[in-house]
């Protein structure tokens, strides 16, 4: 079983595009939530998402039309640019067979679904495009990112919604280990939607004013949208070409409640064996954790039963253990959401500065661990846990630790 580590970070996102801009803000707790422009809300009882603002994909879309990709591909392979550039991969002089993508989503490229649904209802449907269909389905997204770099690997998408990013990384993490690849961009992306705005308004779950995670007073999530993408490599590739390493996977645990479509089992139970299972594949304990990265949505249940689930396993431990919620500020960019926070990871352990869950004001009883409310925090972690849980208790946690 080989080493694998991060040797590149591509990220597109609320608060910026690149690894050191994104970084930078999240330090400073900018946020980039704020009204919705990309099409009218004024039939929602809610206004407000996290965009992607002056997202311009020609300089990284080059070997492709690119009016012929969705949103979410085309920030799919600015990502992937942005890390291959980072990672300083030169896949000229590598055998391409060796090389993959894995990429995780919940809503593959929905505009085109929403565009079929507006031709339909203006000009019937004998007007509609065929040329539409085949651009939808979610595995586009990294068939996208493997024609643009002409990867001849394995290319797959898990659509596994708001875990998806944590799945994507998880599985290039072992196709690397297994010796079948050498490299792997993995990650996720997904674009802003009326269509999940709607399916989030009809349920309650966005927030009117701000995301507030773990805050007694939160009211909801806030849909967003982004792309990260990972470069992942056999570790002694990546130091006999002398890459810098943001740090190293040691595992990863998935899970499924089984208990409801769209809520977590009450008392955490998919969230604490998908931990536990990072760990143990990691053979790290939990007393060996410096930092959890929050799933951390801002919604009441879920943070009641994220906090739950970390004082389970975590026992007395588990209010000395920082947690913090990046979507306080980048809003929930499903699909994206925890392979743009494993990148975050990633940073932490390379920086050693932690990142903090702003608009946290008044603490909850029912949350009693301890957000890093506010103000990012230098710690120097060594080992990290990246939690993610989503719709039909689909539950992955990655574990990340500094490359000794």
């Amino acid at each position: 079983m080989r080493r694998v580590v991060i040797t590149g970070l591509g990220l597109i996102t609320p608060v910026g595009s690149g690894r050191q801009t994104v970084w930078q803000a999240l330090l400073e707790g900018r946020s980039g939530i704020g009204p919705v422009t990309s099409f009218d809300t004024s039939e929602f009882p809610v206004h407000i998402g996290a965009e992607v603002k002056d997202f311009a994909p020609e300089p990284y879309v080059r070997r492709q039309p690119v009016e012929n990709l969705g949103r979410a591909s085309q920030m799919a392979v600015a990502a992937a640019r942005m890390a291959l550039d980072d990672a300083g991969l030169d896949l000229v002089s590598r055998d391409r067979r060796r090389s993959g993508v894995s990429m995780g989503t919940t809503s593959g490229e929905p505009w085109f679904v929403e565009r079929y649904n507006d031709i339909r209802k203006a000009e019937g449907l004998e007007a509609i495009p065929g040329e539409i269909f085949p651009k939808y389905p979610s595995h586009v997204i990294p068939t996208n990112i493997a024609i643009e770099f002409d990867l001849r690997g394995p290319c797959l998408m898990i659509p596994t919604a708001c875990a998806a990013g944590n799945y994507a990384i998880g599985y290039g993490f072992d196709l690397i280990r297994a010796g079948r690849t050498d490299v792997m961009l993995a990650g996720g992306a997904d674009a802003f939607s009326r269509i999940t705005y709607m399916g989030f308004a009809r349920l309650g779950a966005i927030a009117k004013e701000r995301c507030q995670p773990f805050d007694k007073n939160r009211k909801g999530m806030v849909p967003g949208e982004g792309a990260a993408v990972l470069v992942l490599e056999a570790a002694e590739q990546a130091a006999a070409r002398g890459a810098k390493i943001y740090a190293e996977v040691l595992g990863y645990g998935i899970s499924c409640d089984a208990h409801h479509m769209t809520a977590a089992h009450p008392e955490g139970e998919g969230a604490v064996r998908a931990m536990a299972t990072a760990l143990r594949e990691s053979k790290r304990g939990t007393q060996d954790v410096d930092y959890i990265s929050a799933h951390g949505t801002g919604t009441p249940t879920n943070d009641r039963v994220e906090s739950i689930a970390v004082r389970a396993l975590f026992g007395e431990r588990a209010p000395r253990v920082p947690l913090s919620s990046i979507k306080s500020m980048i809003g929930h960019t499903m699909g994206a959401a925890s392979a743009i926070e494993a990148a975050a990871c990633a940073l932490a352990l390379d920086t050693g500065m932690i990142p903090p869950t702003i608009n946290f004001e008044e603490p909850d009883p029912e949350c009693d661990l301890d957000y890093v409310p506010n103000e990012a925090r230098r710690t120097n972690p060594r080992v990290v846990l990246n939690n993610a849980y989503a719709f039909g208790g689909n539950n992955a946690s990655l574990c990340l630790a500094r490359f000794e």
